[in-house]
């Protein structure tokens, strides 16, 4: 079977969909299948091999520019085509080219509107790649903001043609009106063309069900996956109740650095802890953006009393300097604004044996309750993750206990086999039912 996967690239940064779209295609040629992967928009930055060999499609200086200037849409494609270059995309996100949602409303809606929009030249593209060039027998789209191009590629390629749906919610909602409203009215439309949508959490199946108008039949849960190897075997090793008594208790975050993700809230956490606890420190790490520079620099005022005990690394540049990171840590929390449908650095925390304390929302509830790594508290309640933290800190052999069992938990049913046998008894069932088959 062959698969075309079409991901959206991260404007740079180390970007959670984009690097699951990387391992899910890996994954999946690991089963036997065939896998392309696209690129869309900028080039896919992972801490692995990068598998999105191909031309990058709606090059995102070209579709600015074509949605600016119309005069853009009629140079020869020969001569705009230079610009998708990886390298200058690259260089572009570094000083111009923004992806914050809320300065990209009119683009969304122009993107949406697929043929009959600025981006035709860009929907052909894709479709005479996809249908002429590689012939794929099954088609994924990363994000249901790729829907523009469905209905064009319906008319030509006849085989099952999929969605994974994993936080386009997120990004719509930062849109400002009229923008929001049309882009949901545009999705909800284009996207009854597809034959199924993939999601990793119950929760993001229901929500998304309801709040695209889509049958919940159509969906499919897919379990997430992370590739185990370079992790830590074996959890670490047991302790006595008073070893740590001593020593310096980690609390550690990973994930992009932004107001969504909710590192403000678990420095305010950290301090109440801290404050009864000073032998504690706060070790934060993940991508810090342009756009959110002005929010970190607010934290580390508010953090000036904590002295050295808070630490912000930056982007691990590696997957050895991430793993390395995530070891250092006695525990991991991501105290997210919104409702997280997936949670990868759940996961790569429990595959080094290294527990969670999270937000009873989104997807954690399922993601702790199938793995018993990690504990659960009140969102938006900075006493209560204290607590929570407080409760590992004072009970090492417990805090290991929930570490061994994330660990072994992960290798067991959150593996890439797993991941790609599920995704595929989905293609297949697809191509079961399409008319081609």
């Amino acid at each position: 079977m062959h698969i075309a996967i079409v991901t959206a690239g991260g404007a740079g940064m180390f970007c959670g969909s984009c690097m699951h779209d990387n391992t899910w295609a890996r994954a999946l040629a690991s089963q036997g299948a065939e896998v392309t992967l696209i690129p869309a928009y900028t080039p896919i930055r992972v801490d692995e091999d990068d598998l999105s060999r191909h031309p990058i499609f709606f090059g995102g200086i070209n579709v600015y520019l074509e949605h600016r200037l119309p005069f853009w849409r009629k140079i020869p494609r020969a001569l705009t085509r230079p610009l998708d270059a990886p390298w200058v995309i690259n260089l572009a996100t570094r000083f111009a080219v923004s992806s914050d949602a809320k300065r990209l409303g009119s683009l969304t809606v122009a993107m949406l509107n697929g043929e009959s929009g600025p981006h035709r030249r860009e929907v052909a593209e894709l479709v005479d790649f996809l249908t002429r060039q590689i012939t794929p027998d099954a088609i994924c789209f990363s994000n249901a903001l790729l829907v523009g191009s469905l209905r064009s590629l319906r008319q030509i390629f006849s085989g099952p043609i999929y969605c994974v749906l994993q936080g386009d919610d997120i990004f719509l909602e930062q849109l400002a009106e009229p923008h929001r409203s049309q882009s949901l009215a545009l999705i909800e439309q284009r996207a009854r063309d597809f034959d199924g949508f993939l999601v990793h959490s119950a929760y993001y199946r229901d929500f998304m069900s309801d709040y695209l108008n889509l049958p919940i039949e159509r969906f499919h849960l897919i379990p997430l996956g992370i590739d185990v190897q370079g992790h830590a075997p074996q959890p670490p090793a047991a302790v006595n109740s008073s070893s740590k008594d001593d020593s310096t208790f980690t609390v550690g975050y990973f994930a992009r650095v932004c107001h969504e993700k909710g590192l403000h809230r678990l420095v305010e956490a950290f301090r109440l802890l801290h404050s009864e606890f000073p032998n504690t420190r706060l070790r934060a790490g993940g991508y810090l953006g342009k756009a959110d520079r002005a929010y970190f620099r607010a934290i580390e005022r508010s953090a000036r009393d904590l002295g050295d005990s808070f630490e912000y690394i930056g982007s691990p540049t590696d997957r050895a300097a991430k793993v390395a990171f995530l070891q250092s840590l006695d525990v991991l929390s991501v105290p997210t604004v919104y409702r997280e449908p997936k949670g990868l650095y759940v996961l790569e925390a429990m595959a080094n044996g290294i527990p969670v304390v999270q937000p009873r929302h989104g997807a954690f509830p399922e993601m702790i309750a199938a793995t018993g790594g990690g504990l659960l508290v009140d969102p938006d309640d900075s006493h209560a993750l204290a607590r929570g933290l407080k409760e590992l800190l004072l009970d090492p052999q417990r805090r290991l206990a929930l570490g061994a069992a994330g660990h072994a938990a992960v290798r067991a049913r959150f593996d890439l086999a797993t991941m790609a046998r599920a995704s595929l008894d989905v293609f297949e069932q697809g191509l079961i039912a399409s008319p081609t088959a």
